[in-house]
Formats: structure tokens, sequence, C-alpha cells
């Protein structure tokens, strides 16, 4: 006999429980079908002359700081650079949306918006140099180490800005990540807690089109990566990463939301990765150069100069400032990179545990031996070749 046969079986039918039902409305959280844009619209004469100025500044800056650094990679003076050369746009207004109290949690591309936050240059490419931790100290700066492994800074966003609040701090979480990673389970899982928790954090998706060479086509079959944000119960925004203006807004008004303890927002800016995914990478293999020359007419400097120049608040004395300021920039970064580091390899135990353990003390012991023995002995194999 099974169930539906016992007496009085026919008269139970349990109704889903309350969380069976959508705790929201789908519909204010579903983003806007086109990318939302500022320059070129009627929108734009709304913004600030200073704000545009100062973008345009940044801009300008962080171009000439992509090229210097992939230079340096074919000097020697860096292992790897992956350039976020198109997607400044996206960068700088990363970096200037937020309050100083704020955190930003980069990916391995995003050591712009770490320079635009105010990191020193040559701090922000100490771990792509390869010479020791991080480079900087995250706590004094804001900023979390530049993560390499794909997505895993998206739950320590969460868990810094879930943290802050039931402190009372009033702080926002800005966590970076490509379209490459939303493909990971980090990213899922950050979603979830973010939204659960309406946690204080805004997640910027850069989709500059591919993951390495693997297009976005062949990650997801969603209308786009904003609508992600709908499954888990917040706001997606699809906005133009090339517009910087369109970003700035975008990325303040869901800090503004987060700050007020209305949750977090996922946004998408479509951009597009001018260079290779690293200096390691041969980008022709899967894109075509009509492509990347299509792109190229969008170019976010190209898009906010003709707008200024247009609006007579750039001339070429002002464009010329720019360009110095910017070379002044990457004639300090060249030839500060080029100065070998000092390097001490005792600092492989400083920052392990805040009291050395047992095992730790013996093991710095070993090598402190065995680096002084070896000093000792290219000593006395100078003072040979001397004689």
């Amino acid at each position: 006999m099974t169930v539906q046969e016992l007496p009085g079986a026919a008269a139970y039918r349990p109704t889903p429980p309350p969380a069976w039902k959508p705790l929201t409305d789908p519909a204010p959280l579903l983003p806007d079908p086109e990318p939302y844009r500022v320059l070129g619209t009627d929108a734009v004469g709304e913004a600030d002359p200073g704000l545009l100025l100062r973008l345009y500044a940044e801009l300008v800056r962080g171009r000439r700081y992509n090229a210097q650094a992939t230079a340096l990679t074919k000097q020697g003076r860096l292992a790897v650079y992956p350039s976020s050369t198109g997607q400044e746009a996206c960068e700088i207004a990363a970096a200037l949306v937020l309050e100083e109290r704020d955190w930003l949690f980069p990916s391995y591309r995003d050591t712009l918006a770490a320079v635009a936050r105010g990191l020193d240059p040559v701090e922000a490419l100490t771990l792509l140099r390869g010479d020791r931790h991080t480079g900087y100290d995250p706590r004094e700066h804001r900023i979390a180490p530049l993560c390499t492994p794909l997505a895993t800074q998206l739950p320590h966003a969460v868990g810094l800005a879930h943290a802050a609040r039931l402190r009372g701090d009033d702080v926002v979480a800005l966590a970076m990540v490509g379209d490459g990673g939303t493909s990971e389970g980090d990213f899922h899982e950050a979603l979830n807690f973010a939204a659960v928790w309406r946690a204080p954090v805004v997640f910027l998706v850069q989709n500059n089109g591919f993951a390495i060479s693997v297009p976005l086509a062949k990650q997801t079959a969603a209308p786009s990566l904003a609508h992600k944000a709908v499954g888990y119960g917040m706001p997606g925004r699809l906005v133009d990463g090339n517009d910087a203006v369109a970003v700035h807004q975008v990325l303040g008004e869901a800090v503004a939301r987060a700050r007020r303890g209305d949750g977090p927002t996922l946004v998408e800016a479509v951009t597009y990765r001018m260079d290779a995914h690293t200096n390691a990478d041969d980008a022709t293999r899967y894109r075509t150069d009509g492509e990347v020359e299509a792109w190229r007419a969008h170019d976010p400097i190209l898009l906010l100069e003709r707008e200024l120049t247009g609006r007579g608040l750039l001339d070429d004395d002002g464009k010329d400032e720019a360009r110095a300021a910017a070379e002044r920039m990457a004639t300090a970064l060249r030839e500060r990179m080029n100065a070998d580091p000092v390097l001490d390899p005792m600092d492989l135990f400083t920052h392990v545990y805040a009291e050395r353990t047992t095992q730790l003390r013996e093991q710095a012991d070993q090598l402190r031996a065995e680096w002084e023995a070896g000093r000792e002995q290219a000593a006395g194999d100078r003072t040979e070749e001397g004689r």
C-alpha cells in the first residue's frame, strides 16, 4: 500500500513552505537590455566637469602605466604582467568611487586600480616581479593582496564586509573579477552569501570578452553576466565598461546602496582587452586583428577626450599636461624598477605566524647558518681570485 492509498490520503495536500516562494520580485533586479552609457547622451550634461577632467587625467596615466609595465616584462624586470589596456575606465572608476575607509579586492589584472587608489606603482608590481609577499601592507592601504587564483578574492570581500557591518563599521568592499572568474565556484559562493547576509559588497565583473582564449559564449548561455545577479537576489547592472563616466556613476550608486544597508550589487562592465592575456600569451591564435581594431574605435580615452574637447573643457595644452604627468610617472617607475631589489632570505619566516613555531625557528636557524656559510665561502673565493 502506498502513501496515496492510505485512508484520508487524498485530502492530504501539503502546501509548499514559505521558503519555496520567491523572496524578491525579480523585475527590479533585472539589468537593462543594453549597457548603460553616459558619454554621447543627454545624461553627460549633468556630469561634474571636474570629475570628467580627473577621469581623463587618470585614464591617460593608466594607459602609460600599462605600457611601461608591459615594457618591463620585455626587459626582464617583471616576471609577468597582465595588461589592462582598454579596460582603464573600469580600473579608474573602481578606485575613485571608494572612500578611504573602504576596501578594494583586486585580481591580478587590477594593479592599475590599486595605483589609482594611491598605491605606489612599484609596490603594486612587486608580486608580479616575484621577489616577496604582496609588496604592500593591505591594512594600511585598504587593498587586499592581488589575487592570482580566479575569483578567490570574492568570498574574502564578502567576509570582510559582513564582519565590518557586525562591528558597526561603515565600510564597503568592492571586488573585481574578470568574465572568466564568473565560471568559478567561488563566484557563486560569494554572491550567495553576500545576498543572504545583505553584505555591503559591490561585485564588478570586467567582461573583456575572453577568459584567456575562451570566448564568453563558450562559458555561459545567459543573456548577460549581469543577469546572474537575479538568481542570487541582488540587482544586476549592465554598463558600457569603456564609458568612464557611466562606470563611475553605476559603481557609485552601487556603493551608496551597499553603504546604506540595502545589500550587494553585481555590475557587469562590457569592455575589451586590447593586449594579450599576459606577455606570455599569443592572442592572434584566438581573435582577429579586425576585432581588435573595431574596439579601438571605442577606446575609453578617445571617448572621454572627444566629449571634453567638444564641450571646450580640454584643449591641446590640457592634453599635453596629462601626457607629461603620465610620462613623469612612467620615468620614475622605470628607474626604480631597474634597480635590483635588496632581498633578505630570512623574510621567508617574517609573516607566517605572529609567534614562530618551534619548527619555523629551527628552519630559520638552519637557513641562516647555510646563508652565512655561503657568504663566507664566496668571500674566500674572491680573496683567492685576487691573489
